[in-house]
């Protein structure tokens, strides 16, 4: 039987949110910290855990199916991938960020500076854009450090709280490039494991749709019934249901996550009672 073959990040909060999405589209995965393989169950798949760095490469060469990696890993290795679908976890941004008495205010003031990364492929292609010269120093970990040991004047890496930088008296001076988990397959993906791929895709779109929704019930009042379904935008239109009360129906509908508060002091403005709002599991349109 042919499974899925999936790339994920050995360690790191990457990995956290990649076994966390699949697991939420039904994948049985039984991981240990440290494993290398896991085959999972209710679904045919077979999880590799790799090199963060290592996950586009193995992917383009089709020695897995797919992979899930940070789009910002993809833009520094530039290796052939597609992209399937963006993943909606682990954002962040890559930034510059230099001491915080530094005179370092945009682009053009880092001419001519040394500049710890460890993006440096990423780094030369803005920088190039912009028409500045700089000296860029490499390092694979702890970039942070550089400018209070007198490495660098600058550092470009992946800010996401900013409690980092804060914690190494650095101030972020801005971002040039946005990041999220992104699905990845070769160019050379196996025909005869599309169908698979097409139900993991619809299994994490309707997972990620969920998450962008909330399902919301409430009770009104017959009289302002048409006020109270012209607040709510629903899918299509609101599921309406009598109460036992007479003049009273319950109003069922999915509400946008981010709109879940405006709309709620508005249903109860119009005269709405018993308002529940409830997490959504999965969304199939």
């Amino acid at each position: 039987m042919k499974r899925l073959i999936i790339a994920l990040q050995k360690s790191g909060r990457l990995q956290e949110g990649s076994l966390k999405l699949l697991r939420e589209c039904g994948l049985k995965v039984d991981y240990r910290e440290g494993q290398l393989k896991v085959i999972t169950s209710d679904y045919p798949a077979e999880l590799l855990f790799l090199r963060n760095s290592d996950i586009p490469q193995y992917v383009a060469d089709g020695v897995v199916d797919l992979g899930i990696i940070g789009s910002n890993t993809l833009e520094e290795e530039n290796v052939p991938v597609d992209v399937v679908l963006p993943l909606d976890f682990s954002k962040c941004r890559v930034s510059f960020a230099v001491p915080k008495n530094s005179s370092i205010q945009n682009a053009a003031d880092l001419a001519g500076k040394r500049i710890a990364t460890s993006y440096p492929n990423t780094v030369r292609k803005y920088l190039k854009a912009q028409g500045v010269e700089a000296e860029i120093h490499t390092i694979a970990g702890s970039v942070e450090i550089a400018p209070s040991l007198n490495l660098a004047d600058a550092i470009a890496d992946i800010v996401s709280t900013g409690n980092t930088l804060f914690q190494n008296n650095l101030r972020e001076v801005f971002p040039f490039l946005e990041s999220e988990a992104v699905l990845v397959k070769g160019a050379n993906f196996d025909p005869e494991k599309q169908a698979l791929l097409d139900q993991l895709v619809f299994r994490i779109q309707s997972v990620l749709a969920a998450k962008d929704n909330k399902y919301i019930l409430l009770n009104a009042p017959v009289d302002q019934l048409d006020n109270i379904c012209a607040i709510l935008p629903g899918m299509k239109s609101p599921t309406i249901l009598p109460l036992a009360i007479e003049g009273w129906v319950s109003v069922h509908s999915v509400v946008k996550q981010k709109d879940t508060w405006s709309i709620v002091q508005a249903l109860k403005n119009a005269g709405a009672e018993g308002i529940l709002v409830v997490p959504i599991e999965k969304m199939v349109s």
